[in-house]
C-alpha cells in the first residue's frame, strides 16, 4: 500500500512530535487516516521524513517522526516558465502539471493580448491558490522541491528586469521566420533554461521584438499550434 504524502514545512528530528497545520490536517482527514498509520511529510525544500499518526482530533492531528530521508536532489535543469497566463482554470492545470514534471519557477505575465489581469490583492490571492496547487502536485508526484511562483507581472517590466544567469539559454516561443527548433540549440538540456510564450492570442509584434533585443532567441515546436497552457507542459516533458 502506498504510503501518503503532505506537505509540511517543519524541521525534521526522528523521535520529535509536532502538530500538524490547517491545511495538512484536512489532507489527513480527507484520507480518513487513523492513529498508526504512516505519513511521508516534505517540507518543499528537498527534504521529506516518515511519521506515524499519535493523535487524530477534529481541528488537530499530532505526529511523531520515526525516520528522516536523504535529500532529494534538485531537477538537473532549472526551468523557468514565462507564460501568458491563459483564461479560466487552464493556468491552474499549467501550474499542476509543469509541477509535476520538475519546473522550477513560473513567472505569469500579462501582454497586449492577456485576456486575464491581476494586481494588488486578486493577485495575491492567486498566487496562494497557486502555491497550493504545487503542494499538492508534488506531493503526488514524489516531488520534495516546490517550485517558486511569482506574483503576475507586465510584459514589458519582466524584461526590463531580466537578469540572465551564467550559461543559461533564453527562448521565446514565436512564429517569426527565423525561429528555430528549440532542440537544435543544444546537444544536451541546458543547466538554466528561461522559456516565454505568450497568452491565447501570442505575443504581438512589438513584444517580440523587445525580447529579442534583450538577448531572447525565437524558437519553434514544430508545425502543431499549441494552446498557451501546453507549450510548456511540452518542453518540460521533452526536457524528462
Amino acid at each position: 500500500m502506498a504510503i501518503h504524502r503532505v506537505f509540511f514545512s517543519h524541521k525534521y528530528e526522528p523521535g520529535s512530535y509536532f502538530d500538524l497545520t490547517p491545511q495538512a490536517i484536512r489532507h489527513v482527514q480527507v484520507l480518513r487516516l487513523q492513529p498508526g498509520l504512516h505519513l511521508e511529510l516534505f517540507d518543499g525544500i528537498g527534504n521529506s521524513a516518515i511519521a506515524q499518526i499519535e493523535h487524530m482530533g477534529k481541528q488537530s492531528v499530532g505526529v511523531r517522526l520515526i525516520e528522516s530521508k536523504p535529500l532529494q536532489e534538485k531537477p538537473a535543469c532549472f526551468f523557468h516558465a514565462v507564460v501568458g497566463m491563459p483564461a479560466n482554470e487552464r493556468m491552474d492545470w499549467l501550474v499542476e502539471k509543469a509541477t509535476e514534471l520538475g519546473v522550477s519557477r513560473i513567472t505569469p505575465v500579462m501582454s497586449q493580448r492577456s485576456v486575464i489581469r491581476l494586481n494588488g490583492v486578486r493577485s495575491e490571492k492567486r498566487v496562494a491558490h497557486w502555491n497550493g496547487i504545487t503542494q499538492s502536485a508534488c506531493a503526488q508526484s514524489g516531488r520534495n522541491w516546490l517550485p517558486q511562483i511569482d506574483l503576475p507581472i507586465s510584459f514589458s517590466d519582466f524584461f526590463s528586469q531580466f537578469a540572465s544567469r551564467e550559461n543559461s539559454v533564453n527562448v521565446l516561443l514565436s512564429t517569426a521566420l527565423s525561429a528555430r527548433n528549440w532542440r537544435d540549440l543544444w546537444s544536451s538540456p541546458p543547466s538554466y533554461l528561461t522559456f516565454v510564450n505568450g497568452p491565447e492570442g501570442g505575443f504581438s509584434l512589438e513584444e517580440e521584438q523587445f525580447a529579442f533585443d534583450r538577448g531572447f532567441v525565437p524558437i519553434s515546436l514544430g508545425s502543431r499550434v499549441l494552446r498557451s497552457e501546453t507549450a510548456s507542459i511540452a518542453v518540460l516533458a521533452q526536457l524528462l
